[in-house]
């Protein structure tokens, strides 16, 4: 499967119109088509590349060559020559082959690659260039949370994906986990009885005070690439992991993990499409040094409806980590390591009866984006739920950075009556680098 073949998929769509009565004729779809029984065929193998081969970047690609043949990685890209060298060794071996492609800038990998999906795995403060880019080709996404670094440039990638009606997949894998999913189900089906708080953990601290001292660029680091958009700067060796610490590249815990458990929240809650109206907090910040991202943050948002969300590093909240959401029946607690808990554990039995409200079902969730290209199956984490999670989180860091309450429009998605703060929803880059034109 390639992106210059579109008869198959073509047929899927003209199939799934059919079982839509938009045909009348009996349309009889071979399971080669979709990939099922047996091996898939190499013309129905979904297409691969990566931008992005560090820790997550390989990580997810992994997770996709575990699928088999389903999928067929050709090509790689990063800024580091390792870690792209480690990544070609990695698709060779799984390929059996040598023939994996390798690229240094991003922009000739989407010139010269004919592709079917990328995996993209990039700092945050790359997100909104690369990630439109990507969907202005046309290409279908899995993309890394946090959706965005800004949220005008979540906005843009909103809109990029949305025009050209591409396959998005947010790497909130938790949404693929079965105890998310039910502690989810159970607060929609009203097991906790009328949401009216929740409460959102992330985790404490981050890189604290220091600055690292100025180190000669590894000749295998391409810098000035990695900074893209961000502000010119000495190379101190924090382009691998100690990113996350900086503002002008992450907004620290606060920011990486938002899209995880923020967004187990709004779907427990069904505000997976909009946002709050209100946004108070304040955070701890390191008295000096680079890594300047908050160590300790405490936010709480209000809803249209009512409901409160409060979002803070764990040690902060009673049940820590996770999403616990709070109702006149009582409260249910989820968080990784498969915990499920409820104040009561009688609001846990029983399974989601058959007219109850059944929540999108994934067991794997590389595979479920390899699905949802194949087929033009919505997945299981698509673009508007990854942004409207990270989005939160930045009305959170505006109202931290600025010391006021902001109000916030989610319809319009606008900040009312704060031009100061408002100017807060993007960041300048750094000349020559543009967002591009959705």
């Amino acid at each position: 499967m390639s992106r210059t073949k579109t008869s198959r998929r073509t047929f899927v769509k003209r199939s799934a119109a059919a079982a839509a009565g938009f045909f009348t004729l009996p349309v009889i779809i071979p399971s080669s088509v979709l990939g099922m029984g047996g091996k898939t065929a190499p013309s129905d193998r979904v297409v691969i590349g990566s931008i992005g081969t560090g820790s997550q970047g390989m990580s997810n690609m992994r997770d996709f060559l575990k699928l088999g043949d389903a999928v067929r990685f050709v090509a790689v890209c990063d800024v580091d020559s390792a870690r792209l060298l480690k990544a070609k060794e990695t698709v060779d071996t799984a390929n059996k082959s040598n023939d994996c492609r390798t690229y240094s800038d991003y922009r000739e990998f989407l010139e010269k690659e004919q592709l079917d999906a990328v995996s993209l795995a990039l700092p945050d403060h790359w997100h909104g260039i690369i990630y439109t880019a990507v969907a202005n080709k046309k290409l279908n996404v899995y993309g890394e949370k946090p959706i965005c670094r800004t949220i005008r440039d979540g906005q843009a990638i909103v809109a990029a994906v949305k025009k050209n009606n591409i396959i998005w997949q947010t790497g909130c894998w938790q949404r693929s986990q079965a105890h998310f999913r039910k502690g989810a189900e159970f607060v929609r089906n009203g097991r906790a009885g009328k949401i009216s708080h929740i409460e959102v953990g992330l985790p404490d601290g981050g890189k604290g005070i220091g600055t690292p001292p100025v180190m000669d660029v590894p000749p295998e680091l391409n810098w000035e690439m990695w900074l893209g958009p961000a502000p010119a700067t000495p190379y101190r060796g924090v382009c691998h992991w100690n990113w996350r610490w900086i503002l002008d590249y992450s907004g620290g815990q606060m920011t990486d993990w938002a899209g995880h458990h923020i967004d187990i929240a709004n779907w427990g809650t069904g505000m997976e499409y909009t946002g709050p109206v209100e946004v108070s907090g304040e955070g701890v910040y390191p008295p000096e040094g680079i890594y300047n991202a908050p160590v300790e943050y405490d936010f709480t948002c209000k809803f249209a409806n009512g409901m409160t969300m409060r979002v803070a590093n764990s040690s902060r909240l009673r049940h820590g980590m996770g999403t616990t959401w709070y109702g006149d029946l009582g409260w249910i607690h989820t968080n990784r390591g498969n915990v499920l808990r409820a104040s009561d554990p009688k609001l846990l039995e029983g399974e989601i009866g058959e007219n109850e409200i059944h929540l999108y079902k994934s067991e794997n969730h590389w595979l479920n984006f390899i699905e949802g290209v194949r087929t033009g199956k919505p997945t299981i984490a698509p673009i508007e739920p990854g942004y409207r999670a990270i989005c939160t989180g930045l009305l959170g860091e505006i109202a931290m950075t600025t010391g006021e309450t902001i109000r916030w429009d989610p319809d319009k998605e606008e900040i009312i009556g704060n031009p100061r703060a408002a100017r807060l929803l993007s960041r300048p880059y750094r000349k020559p680098w543009e967002l591009p034109t959705v």
